[in-house]
């Protein structure tokens, strides 16, 4: 069995309720955002996001979910779905998972409109239902998302980015809405406990596990679907290179720095850049960074009684950082 089949097993039949629940979440009295939805909804990814919402919840509540667990999974999806439109508009980007995004079909502006169409969707879907605990979950999550690109952006023009920086990047671009998931959860089923805050904290050690993961997929020769070096094109700093230039000579930070500012389209500068953040360690050290967020978000788990749940929680956090793509 595949892995995240392995990791969905305990909630299969809350996934399968979900995605009928979830296409209704979608629906429009406009044929043309239906027709959008649609392609988006039949391209959909692994669904990590609600299968954590539905595995916090179960494993929380001792194995049961209700009609908040599954309005919180699709306040999530939708959410995150509207962020990845967006996200292709920013980026300028025609494909989304070997696909063409929404705005490569129609254009950045209907892309941009169907962006906040799901986005006020999912808003309204815990305000109509008066989940307000669930709906400031994810409003904070939308909210440190966008600091987190900000953030980014504006290291990215003078590249003076620190390690403490580039966590709080990662914390706020990714964990937090891996947080927001686990949170959501637990607080669908248990709302004003502890396992509320145990498990935002959780997400967002995962979430940043798995930014580290994708950081190294950069430095990596294996086929991802991302070509090697792109970070360094687009003038991301990631852990790997903070590393090795906080780490290195005056005259060699000058030359990496230079590198990335001046020649990051130039193909063989970005293999030298490559092979000398590895030479010098900061492949090791990124690696050795996210094993400690994972390390950190099982001992999370450790309070908790052995369960299905609990199972596909470790394997999860384990796929994060052995996955190949």
């Amino acid at each position: 069995m595949k892995i995240v089949a392995q990791i969905k097993e305990p909630v299969n039949k809350e996934m399968e309720l979900f995605e009928k629940k979830f296409h209704e979440s979608m629906s429009s009295k406009v044929a043309l955002l239906n027709r959008i939805t649609y392609y988006i909804v039949n391209r959909k990814g692994k669904q990590m996001r609600p299968m954590f919402v539905f595995l916090t919840a179960k494993l929380v509540s001792g194995g049961t979910v209700n009609e908040r667990t599954y309005r919180g999974a699709a306040v999530i999806e939708l959410i995150h779905t509207a962020t990845l439109v967006h996200d292709d508009v920013v980026d300028d980007s025609n494909k989304r998972r070997g696909f063409f995004s929404v705005n490569a079909l129609w254009k950045n502006k209907i892309a941009v409109l169907v962006g906040d169409f799901l986005l006020s969707k999912g808003l309204l879907l815990s305000i109509d239902n008066g989940d307000f605990d669930l709906l400031k979950i994810i409003s904070v999550a939308v909210r440190e998302m966008s600091e987190g690109e900000l953030l980014q952006i504006e290291k990215a023009r003078r590249l003076d980015i620190t390690e403490d920086i580039y966590y709080e990047i990662i914390r706020q671009k990714t964990a937090t809405l891996i947080a927001a998931c686990c949170s959501l959860g637990a607080c669908s089923v248990s709302p004003d406990s502890d396992d509320v805050e145990t498990f935002r904290k959780f997400g967002e050690l995962i979430g940043m596990a798995f930014q580290i993961k994708d950081d190294l997929f950069d430095y990596g020769d294996a086929e991802i679907g991302k070509p090697t070096g792109i970070d360094i094109k687009e003038q991301k700093m990631t852990l790997p290179l903070i590393h090795v230039l906080n780490n290195c000579s005056k005259k060699e930070k000058s030359w990496l720095i230079n590198s990335v500012k001046k020649y990051n389209k130039d193909k063989k500068r970005v293999k030298e850049v490559i092979a000398f953040v590895k030479e010098r360690g900061g492949l090791t050290y990124a690696e050795e960074k996210m094993n400690t967020f994972k390390r950190e978000a099982l001992l999370l788990l450790d309070k908790y009684p052995a369960s299905d749940y609990k199972s596909s929680l470790v394997l999860m956090v384990s796929y994060v950082v052995d996955r190949k793509k």
